[in-house]
C-alpha cells in the first residue's frame, strides 16, 4: 500500500542488509516515523509495546528477531533463548508461535556457518507469503462484497463496519479485513467504512482511519457503542474484522469489543465476516475458551494520547486519581455468530468441517 504516493511494507531490511526498519505505529496518526531495530531485545520490545502489532505482522517481526539473534549467536542454546524471549511478548496471537516454529526449524536444518543466511531467507519468505495470502483474502472478500451489493444499483454505497485495525498496518502489506475494502474501492465500487474507534489504544480511529485516508477510501470514525444503532437503522450492509487466533472449530479471538459487534449483527440479520490467513488458525484447540486472553497495562484505559492545538502530542489521564482499570485486550466470538471465514484459500462456514474443507491436509494431522 502507499503513503503519500510511496509504497511501503510495514517491515523491511535496512540498507545495511541485516538490521530492520519498521513503521512505528505508536506514533500514528500524528507522526509517520521509521524505527530501526538492531538486536533481538529491540525486536521483542517493538512487539511488546506495539510499535508493530497485528497478528501477521507480529509473526513477521518475530521472524526477523530470530535473524538478529542468529547474527550474534546461532547455536541451538542461543536460538532457544531467543525463541522464548520473543514468544513471551504477546500471548494471544498464534502467528507469533507459528513464525517462531518455522524459523527455528529452518535455521536448525542448516550447518552452523550457514544459519544466518538461512534465517534471513526464511524470514523474507514468511513476509512474502503473508503479502500473497492477504492479497488472496482481498480477492475472496471482494466476491462477498459483490454478493452483498446484489441487485442494488451500481452507484449504491456499500457500507462496511470494521473493528480495530486489520489493514495493511496489521500485516506486511494489504491487510486482512481491509484488503477487500481496498480492492472494492480500486474496482470503482462506492464503498464507505464505519470505523470503530476501538478503545483502548484507539487503533481504529488512529490507524484504520489513517490508512483508509491515505488510500482515499471514504470513512467515518464512530464511538465503539454506535455500531448497533447504525445496524438497527439500516446503515450497515456488512461487518468484517480480522482475527488474532481462530480455533479449529471456527471460534474467533479478536480485539475486545468484536463479540458485541457480532451479537448486534446477528440480531439485525447483517453478515459478519472474519478475514484471516491460514497462519492465524490454531489447529491445536477447538474451543475459544482455551485461548489465553492478554491483559495489558491499565494505563491504556486510564490514559489517552492526543494532539493539542499547537501540534504537540500529549498523554493525558481521563479517570479519577486512584481509579482501578481492567484492560482485557481480546474477546472471543463464537463460531455461531460468524457468517463466513475469509481465508487465503477461499471462504467457508465458521466450523470444523468448513475449515477442513479448505485445508483438507489437516484431516490427517488431527
Amino acid at each position: 500500500m502507499k503513503v503519500d504516493g510511496t509504497h511501503y511494507r510495514t517491515i523491511w531490511l535496512a540498507e545495511d542488509g541485516w538490521s530492520l526498519e519498521i513503521i512505528d505505529q505508536r506514533l500514528l496518526p500524528h507522526e509517520f516515523a521509521i524505527q530501526r531495530l538492531t538486536n533481538i531485545g529491540e525486536a521483542a520490545d517493538a512487539i511488546r509495546t506495539m510499535a508493530v502489532r497485528g497478528a501477521p505482522l507480529i509473526g513477521a517481526a518475530a521472524a526477523y528477531g530470530m535473524c538478529l539473534q542468529a547474527r550474534v549467536d546461532a547455536s541451538d542454546d542461543a536460538l532457544r533463548e531467543g525463541y522464548a524471549q520473543l514468544l513471551a511478548t504477546r500471548p494471544t496471537a498464534v502467528n507469533l508461535r507459528w513464525a517462531l516454529d518455522e524459523m527455528l526449524s529452518a535455521i536448525r536444518a542448516s550447518v552452523i556457518n550457514d544459519r544466518v543466511a538461512a534465517a534471513y531467507a526464511k524470514a523474507a519468505a514468511i513476509c512474502d507469503e503473508d503479502v500473497a495470502m492477504c492479497e488472496a483474502i482481498g480477492r475472496y472478500g471482494l466476491d462477498l462484497f459483490r454478493e452483498c451489493i446484489g441487485g442494488r444499483a451500481e452507484d449504491g454505497t456499500l457500507n462496511v463496519l470494521t473493528h480495530c485495525n486489520a489493514g495493511w498496518l496489521a500485516t506486511v502489506d494489504w491487510g486482512t479485513a481491509l484488503a477487500p475494502v481496498y480492492m472494492a474501492h480500486d474496482a470503482g465500487i462506492d464503498v464507505h467504512v464505519w470505523v470503530d474507534e476501538t478503545r483502548p489504544r484507539n487503533q481504529g480511529s488512529s490507524l484504520t482511519a489513517w490508512e483508509l485516508g491515505k488510500h482515499g477510501v471514504p470513512h467515518t470514525v464512530i464511538a465503539d457503542n454506535t455500531g448497533g444503532h447504525l445496524m438497527q437503522h439500516g446503515a450497515v450492509d456488512l461487518c468484517i474484522t480480522g482475527a488474532d487466533r481462530t480455533t479449529a472449530s471456527g471460534d474467533v479471538c479478536n480485539k475486545i469489543g468484536t463479540y458485541l459487534k457480532a451479537l448486534a449483527a446477528a440480531d439485525n440479520g447483517i453478515p459478519f465476516y472474519v478475514a484471516l490467513p491460514r497462519t492465524t488458525i490454531d489447529w491445536t484447540i477447538d474451543s475459544g475458551e482455551s485461548i489465553p486472553i492478554e491483559k495489558r497495562d491499565s494505563g491504556e484505559v486510564t490514559h489517552m494520547s492526543g494532539r493539542e492545538g499547537d501540534g504537540s502530542v500529549k498523554w493525558i489521564q481521563v479517570t479519577p486519581d486512584g481509579t482501578k482499570a481492567a484492560n482485557y485486550a481480546f474477546d472471543v466470538t463464537p463460531a455461531r455468530l460468524v457468517t463466513r471465514l475469509v481465508t487465503d484459500q477461499g471462504t467457508c462456514a465458521a466450523s470444523k468441517d468448513g475449515l477442513l474443507g479448505l485445508f483438507p491436509e489437516r484431516r490427517s494431522q488431527k
